[in-house]
């Protein structure tokens, strides 16, 4: 008999509740996690009650698992902020990308324009490379000695950066994680 009185007065409840989607926090990486019971914005999360220890919300970070930067010569108006180097131990991501911006200086002797060349290594806890960077695209069709040339203002602009001044969580966290960096050369040559 309860049970015939419980079932419809739940039933009707659940539809009397707001019906609308939830919506995600607009506050980037605000750890609010849905509960059901509030009716504000949250960060929808994906854990079971049958789980064990805390439900941890799942966020969409600006930078995944790939460290990956790309890099232009001449910056755009726009992105000019994200080229200054900082003037403080590097502790977020962010901080170590300015830095790799701000060292790059392309070559001036048989460059080339348009030309793309990206390469990948890692760095040690005290901010130096673990092994020389290793090339993983050029772009198609450009002469040796053209490809030699930006690697070595490659290998040059990293060598006048280093030692990099990690702070302790960002060394930790980043020591032998790869990062890829795209060079690209955008300047307009022979004008």
């Amino acid at each position: 008999m309860w049970r015939g009185i419980f079932i419809p007065v739940l039933l009707a409840v659940s539809a009397g509740a707001d019906a609308r989607p939830r919506q995600i926090n607009p506050i980037p990486f605000a750890h609010e996690p849905c509960s059901v019971l509030d009716g504000r914005p949250c960060t929808p999360s994906y854990c079971s009650p049958l789980e064990p220890g805390p439900c941890i919300p799942e966020i969409d970070y600006p930078y995944g698992q790939n460290l990956q930067l790309t890099i232009q010569s001449v910056p755009l108006e726009a992105d000019r902020a994200q080229y200054r180097k900082p003037d403080h131990d590097l502790d977020t991501i962010g901080d170590l990308f300015a830095e790799l911006r701000s060292c790059w200086s392309p070559p001036s002797d048989n460059a080339r324009a348009g030309m793309q060349m990206s390469v990948r290594f890692s760095f040690n806890k005290a901010g130096g490379l673990i092994g020389p960077p290793r090339l993983t695209y050029v772009t198609a069709g450009v002469p040796a000695e053209t490809r030699t040339t930006y690697l070595n203002a490659i290998n040059a602009s990293l060598k006048a950066c280093l030692p990099l001044k990690f702070t302790a969580g960002l060394g930790g966290a980043l020591a032998g994680r790869p990062i890829a960096i795209r060079y690209v050369d955008n300047r307009e040559l022979g004008k």
